[in-house]
């Protein structure tokens, strides 16, 4: 059984001295002071360029040369305005016929992070809504218990609303979010706003949702890092995991064992806001499938997620064709667009050793964030992929679901997920997503405006760091967010 870090005494000074002589006791508290490896959180791949918004879109340091033209090349798939069939050119049609958006990058802007809309009437291509049924026979609960099915679509409209459509086609409906302020009082007196968001659906083209619609809105998260985070071994990321709580500690991470259509089996969940996905090249797929309606080696329908109940849309011109193994993105496609998500390296870390980052990173540890967000984790060996292998990385994340509060919940399970956890999210990067996106969205529906706020939506499990951190003074709250910022 892991042992997850304990509340850590409060030993540590914020007018601490820097790294070389931390101010509490390194050898009994291993994480007060600098750790080595720090200032390069993707280990060997990570890129030290800096001051542009395209921080996130760099490649692996390490990747070999001689891969370097195919990561450029699935940059530009990744870029590709996909147009509907049919087109001139059959390399690039097939779009929809139902869809969210024409590009990968459109929704991952520089590689980062979505945003919601800004008001009620604007559309966003960055902020999906997830749909699905609670299950209503036998056979449907024999294949949500077998692993085989996440989720029952919603009857009519599938397992994602789209907005948008190509010409002729009726688009499935509006996505509308409204916000209410709620008021939450710190220790020492300081009052934040958080915003507790509503989300109701309108226009819509195919009759009406069924009645018992379960819904779970989605932002498009950064990508760097991905292909590490898929080489943390297995067996390292299931030793943290303590579903019955037998240490007490009020922590249960578990996983999410979900169907690979690559593997035709059952395997870990690692990717998404529930880790529904076990791969970057399924995860890869479904996006295309799901947001732009292109059909892929693993999910070869041509019509995306239109449902029987939807005959215009399955019997629209689609752009699968002979030279391109009866797909609109075939096996090249899907293999460059993972290689390039696989090889997006994080940036450094300069301002790592500073020291206040490094009182914050100690207050993260006292208040009990690093039980959910593990620090760091070694990669295991990649024959595909060496720069990869054995590399020591920092993405503050276990990877495990945890059940976050009813505050948080969505009340739709996907998979072994219930309707209150979610995947605890990297943390490395979240300190660049103003430059690189020039927004401070954050959680699972960019209903915080800053990290002080997703912080503050946190319940649960996280119930204890989060009362710690309402009761910090506040130079100890802006150490905090120092460290954060850092990352």
């Amino acid at each position: 059984m892991y042992s997850r870090p304990i509340l850590w005494p409060l030993l540590c000074v914020l007018s601490g001295a820097a790294s070389a002589s931390p101010p509490c006791d390194a050898a009994l508290h291993p994480h007060c002071g600098w750790e080595a490896g720090e200032a390069a959180p993707g280990g060997s791949t990570t890129h030290t360029s800096t001051g542009d918004q395209m921080l996130f879109s760099r490649p692996a340091a390490n990747l070999p040369q001689e891969r370097q033209l195919d990561f450029q090349l699935g940059n530009a798939l990744f870029r590709r305005l996909w147009a509907s069939a049919p087109a001139s050119t059959q390399a690039a049609d097939g779009l929809g016929p139902l869809y969210n958006a024409r590009a990968c990058f459109s929704c991952h802007h520089n590689d980062g992070r979505g945003r919601p809309p800004a008001s009620p009437e604007e559309s966003s291509n960055s902020l999906f809504l997830r749909l699905s049924i609670p299950p209503r026979s036998p056979e449907e609960r024999a294949a949500l218990a077998s692993g085989r099915l996440a989720v029952i679509p919603e009857p009519t409209y599938g397992t994602q609303l789209q907005e948008l459509a190509v010409q002729g086609q009726p688009s499935e409906g509006r996505l509308r979010v409204s916000y209410q302020e709620i008021a939450v009082t710190l220790a020492d007196g300081t009052v934040i706003a958080l915003r507790q968001p509503t989300y109701t659906i309108d226009q819509l083209g195919y009759g009406p949702l069924d009645e018992a619609l379960l819904t779970s809105p989605r932002l498009a998260p950064q990508l760097p890092g991905l292909g590490l985070l898929e080489a943390i071994p297995e067996a390292d990321l299931l030793a943290r995991a303590d579903p019955a709580d037998a240490d007490g500690d009020g922590i249960s991470g578990r996983p999410n064992w979900v169907w690979s259509p690559a593997r035709q089996a059952v395997a870990l969940g690692r990717f998404g806001w529930k880790a529904g996905s076990s791969s970057v090249d399924e995860q890869s797929q479904a996006a295309f499938v799901n947001d732009i309606g292109i059909s892929t080696p693993l999910q070869p329908q041509a019509s995306g997620d239109c449902s029987l109940h939807q005959p215009i849309c399955l019997a629209a011109p689609n752009g699968n064709s002979p030279q391109f193994e009866h797909l609109e993105a075939p096996r090249q496609v899907t293999d460059l667009v993972a290689l390039y998500t696989r090889s997006l390296a994080l940036p450094a870390r300069p301002t790592a050793d500073q020291p206040q980052v490094l009182a914050g990173k100690r207050l993260f540890h006292s208040a009990g964030c690093a039980a959910c967000h593990t620090p760091h984790h070694r990669t295991g060996q990649q024959p595909a992929a060496p720069e990869l292998s054995n590399q020591l990385i920092w993405p503050y994340t276990d990877l495990l679901l945890h059940d976050l509060g009813e505050g948080l919940a969505d009340h739709r399970p996907e998979g072994e997920a219930n309707g209150r956890e979610w995947r605890t999210p990297p943390l490395w990067g979240i300190g660049r997503t103003e430059q690189v996106n020039g927004n401070t969205f954050y959680l699972h529906d960019g209903r915080a405006r800053s990290l002080l706020e997703a912080i503050l939506w946190h319940d649960g499990e996280a119930a204890a760091a989060r009362a710690a951190v309402v009761a910090m003074p506040a130079a100890e709250r802006e150490a905090l967010l120092r460290f954060l910022g850092s990352l």
